[in-house]
């Protein structure tokens, strides 16, 4: 699971370079355009960049959670001992990360579905499309949300895992997650 955390997690980086990109046309092309009096930016642009950095946050979650780049309050963490830190990580990983993220799976499931066209009686029909015109269907970005939540649930898991062998004595999994943690490349 971390390799395909960080390769997901290694998208996200060019995805910034994408969004700025499109960022930069829509901007550009709208006053070049208007100076020229041509329409040359679209509904479609501009929805694709808020794709795009929807998809850095959602693809992003799993990275962040190995890396140990969220935010905590370290002010007592920081004192405890490896099995101590351990042991809160993984009571926390198990009891509140991993059920969020089954939740969040199945309270977005009918919404995605939906999205993809099922309709009540079980048959499909269209895609949900932006009410904007020129818009950019928005069934695979609402299936981003379900993704998102599978990759953090994942990789919760395997954090769960190590935060259980470092509390059992292992010190290569220590080893593991402290070498996670100061390779943050992103940065």
């Amino acid at each position: 699971m971390d390799k395909i955390t960080e390769f997901v997690g290694s998208l996200t980086g060019g995805m910034v370079i994408l969004t700025i990109s499109v960022g930069f046309y829509n901007v550009v092309a709208r006053y070049v355009g208007r100076l020229i009096g041509i329409q040359l930016s679209s509904n479609a642009l501009i929805e694709l960049q808020w794709y795009l950095f929807s998809m850095m946050f959602f693809l992003g979650f799993a990275y962040i959670l190995k890396h140990g780049a969220n935010v905590r309050v370290d002010f007592l963490y920081t004192n405890w001992t490896l099995k101590q830190q351990a042991l809160v990580d993984f009571i926390g990983t198990i009891l509140f990360t991993i059920p969020f993220c089954i939740l969040g799976i199945w309270v977005a499931l009918d919404p995605v579905l939906q999205s993809w066209g099922l309709l009540p009686n079980g048959n499909w029909g269209t895609w949900e499309i932006s009410s904007d015109a020129n818009g950019l269907p928005r069934a695979p970005i609402k299936t981003m949300i379900i993704v998102a939540f599978a990759t953090l649930l994942l990789q919760a898991i395997a954090q769960a895992i190590k935060y259980l062998a470092v509390y059992k004595g292992y010190p290569h999994a220590a080893e593991i997650i402290q070498a996670d943690i100061e390779n943050l490349p992103l940065e």
